[in-house]
């Protein structure tokens, strides 16, 4: 076989359907977020980023930064090993109490990133509960799917976020059987939110356990950033809630809560958190101080939801294609994956605005979007200009608008 041919074959074909992933070099400033430093080239150009997952923009937030100061010089670089082996900082264990008692559960387990807590715990539970099976939510992220392929155990699809399906793909499976129904709270793309209560409702009727993504609502949501679940007064309902420290919280991490005998399970047989090096004690101890800051402060989480209230507001007035939902993410639709590269590419050469397109497969084909993301620190003045962008751009193109409301 020419394996060199193969692998430029497959790269090409993704080149002539649009989705072709390219990485923008962006070099951050402290203080200056959301701006940036395009490199490109050899050239340098001042951006306004407009698609991170730092929500909040807590990755710069000087409680954070001294933190990480202060333990880089107290403790070093590395963690040192893993868990079981010298890997067990005090910095890890003050932030795996820390998180267990922001989701109100007796237990934490820290994870390298939000991706490997949920390949670890999924792939965990469903491979070792005897005979289990796994009910998913069909949009489901990655990381999840990935977890639940791991274990081996049989998994059945209920439609997104469907309560009807749910209860009709349960009330099929042998009552005996362990279950374990996984979902997210906010989904990422759409950015919909899931009737957790009716969830765990039709959950409880059936004795199945409840595993619950919360990874882009952990800090934005609940009186003290705890989540969606949090807000409508349901962590008690969830058996495990997962969670990330890379996104709201600004720094690098994931992690799950749940009942101490449940973590200790998992910290006890998942492979994925056994055999890895643990975090650096600077990173655990940025992540503890970014958690500690916004359980007690709402100043961030007001001013993000009056940031993004105000993009959709200026964004329906001039007629850019959304999608409607009640959370922090904004769906720009453009339905074409050349034309969202393309807009893409124009809006950061044209007007140093950087908003990544999101393609096939991570949206389904014709559903191609931009992913647009208000932090607290976007300014009126960047807002405007994100504005006036994409309606010039959406004329250019002759795309299509929605109807403006009277």
């Amino acid at each position: 076989m020419d394996y060199k041919a193969f692998f430029a074959d497959q790269l090409n074909t993704l080149r002539q359907d649009g989705r072709y992933r390219v990485f923008a070099d962006l070099e951050r400033h402290v203080g200056k977020f959301p701006s940036a430093t395009h490199h490109n080239d050899g050239d340098r150009n001042k951006v306004t980023v407009w698609c991170s997952n730092d929500y909040l923009g807590m990755g710069q937030h000087p409680a954070v930064l001294g933190a990480m100061h202060e333990a880089l010089d107290s403790c070093g670089a590395g963690a040192g090993g893993t868990r079981n082996i010298a890997g067990t900082n005090h910095q890890h264990v003050l932030l795996e109490r820390e998180l267990a008692d922001l989701h109100n559960k007796e237990s934490a387990l820290l994870f390298t990133s939000g991706y490997v807590s949920n390949w670890a715990a999924l792939g965990t539970l469903a491979a070792r509960l005897p005979n289990c099976v796994v009910v998913s939510d069909a949009l489901n992220h990655a990381s999840m799917i990935e977890g639940i392929r791991h274990s081996r155990a049989e998994c059945k699809i209920f439609k997104h976020s469907d309560v009807e399906d749910l209860e009709r793909v349960l009330a099929s499976i042998d009552p005996s059987r362990p279950k374990l129904v996984a979902f997210e709270s906010v989904y990422s793309m759409d950015g919909d939110i899931a009737p957790i209560k009716e969830i765990c409702d039709v959950a409880d009727k059936y004795g199945a356990m409840t595993y619950l993504d919360e990874v882009h609502a952990v800090g934005l949501y609940g009186p003290r950033g705890g989540g969606v679940a949090e807000r409508e007064g349901l962590m008690d309902r969830i058996t495990v809630i997962e969670g990330t420290l890379a996104k709201a919280y600004g720094v690098l991490g994931g992690y799950i809560a749940a009942d101490a005998d449940l973590c200790d399970f998992i910290r006890s047989f998942a492979s994925g958190f056994i055999f890895t090096t643990s975090l650096p004690p600077a990173v655990a101890a940025g992540a503890l101080a970014s958690v500690r800051h916004l359980k007690a402060s709402q100043a961030e989480r007001d001013r993000h939801q009056e940031r993004v209230a105000r993009v959709r507001h200026k964004l329906r007035a001039i007629g850019i294609p959304m999608l409607d939902n009640p959370s922090h993410i904004i769906p720009v639709m453009v339905g074409n994956a050349h034309k969202c590269k393309m807009i893409s590419d124009w809006l950061l050469a044209n007007h140093g605005i950087y908003v990544q397109p999101i393609n096939y497969p991570t949206v389904p084909l014709g559903t191609e979007r931009l992913r647009i993301t208000p932090s607290p620190m976007h300014s009126d003045e960047d807002i405007n200009h994100l504005v006036m962008a994409l309606t010039e751009i959406w004329s250019q193109c002759l795309l299509a608008r929605q109807a403006v409301a009277a």
